[in-house]
């Protein structure tokens, strides 16, 4: 396991320019933020496939619509909250609607654009575009990971919404394929299911280090595919403990946890513990500092899952 740290719009940027020189059919869109995306050496390369729209999300949005008719698989890829809330009904419409082959990256997701305030915090992101007909959510949690689901984003045909946070974070998962819909079990337990997304997952696999030293066993499971859930894997590890929590870095409203206490409230009725960001405007400041004021790193994780199971 290569346990380096790596800018994570920047691995994904990488990723994608990669698989785009290979394949013609590939195109690269960008709202005014090129180049924080990753794709400064693909403009200069490639400049016949790459399209700069400025701050106009809504049309960069129809266009790949538009670009998808022709065969082309577009990339668009800018802030996460601009590609999903401002053009939402462009997603909708444009994108959804018409089941179009186009793949919107939204960086800077969560709250790791933490020091811009709300406006550029994207904790809904998951809520909103679930409630599109068809569209693949996904949130890789290491570099490793984003390269994978980048290939499989691509080679998977129809509309693909993929979150990826800013700032370096590191690699701590076993290489493997990426296949969506699936999750991973990073460790087995009968205590308590614990189901995690994106890079929060490696404060999660330290909580869940740290409740085991004190006696509890975690059932640690990791979706990188927020949307269609791994139903199998969630609803078999439930029916062994008894008891599931869900950790991620959105809204604890209408994401990944509203998604898994769905499932279990119509399969498997099971107790359900959210931990995300409480439904109001987040804070602004550093990024630790604001997981930490809103429980979200590894030791208030563990305290509220603990806390959780009676202990």
């Amino acid at each position: 396991m290569n346990n380096a740290w790596e800018d994570a719009r920047k691995t994904c940027g990488s990723a994608v320019c990669a698989l785009a020189r290979e394949d013609e059919r590939i195109v690269l869109l960008s709202a005014d933020s090129g180049k924080s995306s990753g794709f400064g050496d693909f403009m200069k390369s490639d400049p016949s496939r790459y399209f700069e729209f400025g701050i106009m999300e809504q049309a960069a949005t129809g266009i790949a619509s538009g670009l998808a008719t022709t065969g082309k698989i577009p990339v668009f890829c800018a802030i996460a909250p601009f590609v999903t809330a401002r053009n939402f009904e462009m997603f909708r419409n444009d994108i959804g609607y018409m089941r179009q082959n186009v793949k919107i990256i939204g960086r800077n997701g969560g709250i790791t654009y933490s020091d811009l305030g709300a406006t550029h915090h994207s904790l809904d992101d998951f809520a909103i575009i679930r409630m599109i007909p068809g569209v693949v959510l996904l949130f890789p949690q290491d570099p490793n990971e984003i390269r994978a689901a980048c290939k499989a984003m691509i080679d998977h045909v129809g509309p693909v919404y993929m979150r990826v946070g800013n700032g370096k974070i590191p690699n701590f998962l076993p290489e493997q394929d990426f296949v969506i819909g699936k999750g991973r079990r990073l460790a087995s337990g009968s205590d308590l299911t614990l189901i995690s997304t994106g890079p929060l997952s490696y404060a999660a696999i330290e909580a869940a280090e740290q409740l085991r030293a004190g006696g509890l066993s975690v059932d640690h499971i990791a979706l990188p595919t927020v949307y269609p859930l791994d139903r199998e894997l969630i609803l078999s590890s439930a029916a062994r403990t008894g008891k599931v929590a869900v950790v991620e870095e959105h809204y604890v409203y209408g994401g990944l946890g509203t998604m898994v206490s769905d499932l279990l409230a119509a399969e498997l009725p099971t107790r359900v513990l959210k931990l995300g960001i409480p439904h109001d405007y987040a804070t602004s400041g550093p990024y630790d500092e604001i997981l930490k004021a809103y429980g979200l790193d590894a030791a208030s994780i563990a305290a509220s899952l603990a806390a959780f199971c009676g202990r």
